[in-house]
């Protein structure tokens, strides 16, 4: 800002008589000028911060403009730069860049069933699972579009977070938690001893439902009324959704608008997000790894 000054006044008044009136040196001035004429004067940490800000900014873009500084150290070191994160955290707030804040919703999508009898809370709060497809958990969120309310299920795998079946509507009904099962069951047919955990929803307890749980020989847990904690790992999921991509990409103009975005954020989710509870890489990456661990250990048991 002080150089341009300089520039703009320095016919009319000379650099000196400018610089002792402005905080900076004459000195200082002539060395800045120089620079832009040889870039081999520009001292290497301000040439590599300068492509390091292209770096930071192309992940950023790449990752939904959702990733703060952390996310990006991540992404940048897996990459292979070698960075420190303090130097990413300065970098992106010299250039205005951060990422997206959670916040709180207040509308209820769980319309409870009056029913007593329901099945039991198998999972208790232990949102863990040793390997892929033995621990399901599903819930819906709302989005306000220009034409009304559109609504979005999800079936998330515990093990590795992978979104294994979601589906939008315009109303909140029973085929919009079954069309997104269905999904996930059609995805991933091969299920031993698995558990789908829920809450209280009318959706999740209706009789088609619930048939359809049997039929694909998967054990029903449910959770207890209004208690967020009781499907935590779901409403997690649900608060990345919210905050990555409704309340950033929006206004939202009606359900197929929604559709597309969500269709995008969940193919980045499932295979190029970086989520620090699997060791942050994306969910994809995390279950492949399980399956070549357990490929090779097989391989030596066959060995032995």
């Amino acid at each position: 800002m002080m150089v341009a000054f300089v520039d703009e006044y320095r016919q009319k008044y000379g650099v000196e008589p400018i610089c002792r009136v402005l905080p900076i040196a004459p000195s200082t001035y002539y060395e800045h000028k120089a620079r832009q004429v040889d870039h081999s004067r520009v001292p290497p940490r301000v040439r590599r911060d300068a492509v390091l800000r292209d770096e930071i900014e192309q992940v950023w873009n790449d990752n939904f403009q959702v990733y703060g500084a952390r996310k990006v150290w991540r992404q940048l070191g897996r990459e292979g730069w070698d960075v420190g994160r303090c130097t990413v955290e300065r970098l992106m707030r010299q250039m205005g860049l951060q990422g997206a804040t959670r916040g709180r919703s207040s509308k209820v999508t769980t319309i409870v069933d009056g029913v007593e009898a329901r099945p039991a809370d198998l999972v208790e709060r232990d949102f863990t699972a040793q390997q892929p497809n033995k621990l399901w958990v599903a819930d819906l969120t709302y989005v306000a579009t220009w034409q009304g309310f559109v609504y979005v299920a999800f079936v998330i795998d515990a093990f590795s977070r992978m979104i294994v079946g979601w589906r939008a509507a315009s109303t909140l009904r029973s085929d919009l938690a079954l069309d997104a099962l269905e999904q996930a069951v059609y995805a991933r047919p091969e299920s031993d001893a698995l558990v789908h955990h829920s809450d209280r929803g009318v959706q999740y307890l209706s009789i088609r439902y619930t048939e359809r749980l049997l039929e694909a020989g998967i054990e029903s847990s449910v959770g207890s009324v209004g208690d967020s904690y009781d499907n935590a790992l779901a409403e997690t999921l649900i608060g990345l959704y919210k905050t990555e991509v409704i309340r950033r990409r929006g206004p939202w103009r009606n359900l197929e608008h929604v559709e597309f975005a969500t269709l995008e954020w969940v193919d980045w989710f499932n295979n190029r997000r970086l989520l620090q509870p699997i060791g942050n890489i994306p969910p994809v990456e995390f279950e492949q790894l399980h399956y070549h661990h357990h490929e090779s250990q097989t391989m030596v048991a066959g060995l032995n």
